[in-house]
């Protein structure tokens, strides 16, 4: 019997996955040459499809990457001269952090203890910082901080680039692209394809920026995927090098099929589904919300403690042919996660929720 995976990346395929991967294939996707027409016009269709789904407007442009961690080194190589900024509160906003300091930039670090949340009025950047790193998701931990706390920071520090990393969350999170500078993700979570593809957004200010460090003997914005080298070839949808064409044509098929059902629907979807889950958790006695302020709970990466080791929990949910995933970290044996992406229903929600009661 096929499973159903509630992983948080590598997660369940998205229904239409399959149908878009045999045309690709009928068709011979994989085969084309980048510099063809053909390939013009996949990178074109998938950049439209994003566009309307994200709202991403003309002043940014849309890249494509062998992943998001790819992104973390992109982003420092081409926008930082000196400083950067990040707030941390959990593994991957700290490897962020960490990308930093091995490119050997001045990284400022806000931490908060791992499973809590930032909002606005916590967090002053230091004077000097060029970019702020914001995590929308926090994979390891099951937090997110909310877009509307992120667009009063920019307007609080306006000449600041601010990147947000949406990796575990993109399509949810509502970013106004008029206040954020670059945000990223990849596709094997809520995207629900294989692992394989990134794709950055990056803004006029972004490019700016790395022009402009580019003309310095001291510094270097990277050999061959700098900024301005995407853009350049971005403006006729091509890409330097040779990309993932087979995967770049599936997200825009995919994506053209949550824009047919409509970005609110697919929030509200998620927030139906979360809501759900969050409050089996909180009427458990087997499980509680690893998140304690209500605010700051994930809405796509659910995080819960287990009264008995995760590891049984996880196995009786794959005897009934569902796969969660395991804590983070040190945290492996004493919890679980749960992804909520657009891939799996309502119905296969309740399912879980009766396992895991049992």
């Amino acid at each position: 019997m096929k499973n159903t995976y509630f992983t948080p990346g590598p997660a369940e395929l998205y229904p239409s996955f399959y149908t878009h991967l045999q045309t690709a294939l009928d068709e011979q996707i994989g085969s084309i040459s980048h510099r063809s027409r053909r390939f013009q016009d996949i990178y074109r269709h998938t950049d439209e499809q994003l566009r309307l789904l994200l709202n991403i407007p003309a002043t940014h442009r849309i890249f494509f990457t062998g992943s998001a961690s790819e992104v973390w080194e992109r982003i420092l190589l081409n926008c930082v001269e000196h400083e950067s900024f990040h707030a941390v509160n959990g593994s991957f906003s700290r490897k962020f952090y960490d990308y930093a300091q091995s490119l050997h930039k001045f990284a400022h670090l806000f931490e908060k203890p791992f499973g809590q949340g930032f909002d606005a009025a916590d967090i002053d950047v230091p004077e000097y910082a060029e970019v702020v790193c914001l995590t929308h998701n926090e994979t390891s931990s099951g937090v997110q901080m909310k877009p509307a706390d992120m667009h009063k920071l920019k307007r609080k520090y306006p000449k600041k680039l601010f990147c947000v990393d949406m990796v575990s969350s993109a399509p949810y999170p509502d970013l106004d692209f008029g206040l954020i500078d670059s945000a990223f993700f990849s596709v094997q979570k809520a995207f629900g394809m294989p692992a394989g593809l990134g794709v950055w957004i990056a803004s006029e200010a972004c490019l700016e920026k790395a022009e402009r460090l580019q003309q310095y003997d001291s510094l270097t914005i990277g050999a061959h995927h700098t900024l301005p080298t995407l853009w350049k070839n971005a403006q006729t949808f091509e890409t330097p090098a040779t990309p993932n064409v087979l995967f770049i044509y599936i997200l825009g098929k995919l994506a053209e099929d949550f824009n047919q059902i409509g970005i609110a629907n697919i929030r509200r979807q998620t927030e139906e589904k979360a809501k759900a889950i969050y409050k089996f958790l909180e009427g458990s006695e087997a499980f509680e919300p690893f998140v304690k302020e209500e605010r700051h709970r994930s809405q796509t990466v659910i995080v819960a403690n287990t009264r008995r080791s995760s590891a049984d929990v996880i196995a009786s949910a794959r005897m009934a042919n569902m796969v969660v995933g395991s804590g983070y970290g040190k945290l492996k044996d004493s919890q679980i996660r749960i992804a909520n992406f657009p891939a799996t229903s309502a119905e296969q929600v309740e399912q879980l929720l009766r396992q895991l009661a049992r």
